[in-house]
């Protein structure tokens, strides 16, 4: 029943590396902190902004560049469902407003002992269950609105990934920028 529950030893163990760096690298980049996310919502703290965008365009850059040194054989993508996404992103939004914290954050800030992340991550856990079970519904009446496949914006826009990617990058950049200026021209509060 469980043969093919778990990984491989060697996978998990990479697994495990992986998450622990990850978790590290959020600590250690502040957006483990509840007022850091809670004032990402209230347009006053944009630490998690920056961090997601550099994740994304350094995952850009490793992924695609992995794809054509073939040390990967091919992108796993998954399928493009506009109205499950929207679902998902609302419940998903809610959550992380109510919780101050992301799952990702939310598992690394009960790592360094925050009680309010660990009561976050037990209902999360307790969400998923409460999801597997309306799943077979949402899948009938939602699923099907906004289904594309598994597409690509390089597919869709028939623009090459690295011009995209570097569009990305110019855009993060210019952001990161603007922010900056914009967080150093706010009066900090005591």
């Amino acid at each position: 029943m469980f043969e093919n529950f778990f990984a491989d030893p060697k996978t998990l163990l990479l697994g495990a590396i992986t998450g622990l760096v990850f978790g590290f690298l959020l600590q250690k980049g502040g957006v483990t902190k509840y007022d850091v996310i809670v004032n990402q919502f209230r347009f006053r703290d944009f630490t998690v902004l920056k961090t997601m965008l550099t994740a994304i365009v350094i995952g850009a850059i490793g992924i695609y560049a992995m794809l054509q040194m073939g040390m990967i054989k091919g992108l796993s993508i998954k399928s493009a469902e506009l109205a499950m996404n929207t679902v998902g992103g609302l419940i998903f939004g809610v959550g992380m407003v109510v919780l101050g914290y992301c799952p990702g954050t939310a598992l690394a800030a009960a790592g360094q002992g925050s009680r309010d992340a660990i009561v976050g991550v037990v209902g999360a856990l307790f969400g998923a269950g409460v999801y597997s079970i309306v799943y077979p519904s949402l899948a009938r009446s939602i699923e099907p609105i906004g289904k594309f496949g598994k597409i690509t914006l390089p597919e869709v826009t028939s623009i090459n990934a690295w011009v995209l990617i570097a569009a990305l990058t110019v855009i993060a950049v210019s952001l990161f920028i603007w922010l900056e200026r914009r967080e150093r021209r706010q009066p900090t509060s005591a």
